[in-house]
This record gives C-alpha cells, sequence and structure tokens, in this order.
C-alpha cells in the first residue's frame, strides 16, 4: 500500500487509519496496538512540526517480505532525524526528565528496527516489525 497526503493539515487520523487498514497490517490486535502508537507518534510529529505553514505533504507505504513488516513515512519537511536525539531516562522522576523524545522512544521500543535517511529532499522514517 502506498497513499500521498497533501496537505496534511488537520488529516492526522485519516493518515493513520490508511496505514492501519492496509492490507499489511496483520489482525493480531496487541501487534496492531504497536504498530497504530507507532505509527501515530510519527505522524502527529509530521504534521505538527515538520512544516511551518502546517502544510505539506506525507507519504506512507508498508510492505511485507517474508515475516516483516515496513511502514515508510516520507516527507518533505525540514531535515529532522528522530532518532539522533538520546533516549529518555526513564527512571528519572518527571520533574528531572526533559520535554519530548518519549514517543520515538516508544516507537524504537514497539517495532524490531527504526531507520532514518534524508534523501532527495525528504526524510524517510522506515519502522519494521516481524509479524511471524
Amino acid at each position: 500500500m502506498e497513499k500521498k497526503f497533501n496537505p496534511i493539515e488537520g488529516k492526522s487520523g485519516a493518515i493513520i487509519e490508511s496505514v492501519m487498514n492496509s492490507n499489511d497490517i496483520p489482525s493480531d490486535e496487541s501487534l496492531q496496538f504497536k504498530l497504530r502508537l507507532s505509527v501515530e507518534e510519527v505522524v502527529e510529529n509530521i504534521v505538527r512540526y515538520a512544516y511551518e505553514s502546517g502544510n505539506g505533504f506525507i507519504e506512507v507505504s508498508t510492505s511485507v517480505d517474508g515475516d516483516t513488516l515496513s511502514i515508510r513515512i516520507k516527507d518533505g519537511g525540514k531535515p529532522f532525524n528522530p532518532l539522533a536525539k538520546k533516549d529518555p531516562d526513564v527512571n528519572a522522576s518527571l520533574e528531572e526528565r526533559q520535554i519530548g523524545g518519549l514517543g520515538i522512544f516508544l516507537c524504537k521500543q514497539m517495532m524490531d528496527s527504526v531507520e532514518y535517511e534524508y534523501t532527495e529532499g525528504c526524510n524517510v522514517l522506515t519502522m519494521k516489525k516481524i509479524i511471524k
């Protein structure tokens, strides 16, 4: 499945649902929870922060290769590598924690791999999950 949304302002829900309704997404509810949480985090951050004007595009795609599901999310917003930020100290008290970074940390915990690249003027985040 591949789908492009442009503009994206106010379309977070539709973008997330397009990924979750893909034929590539397994029916296992526990797995769907992990996938949805990860997709929501990435999509919400792009919609909120990638484009100064709030308008831009997101291209989402899913594919299965053997026992591995790939979810690819691409945007043309300002370059941002969410994996470059240090993981938050989840053992620190709420007062000691820095703001931000928890969402991508959760994505990395829920998925088997998360990769980022900036190519041809676009941010591309690929999340993979073994779906056996």
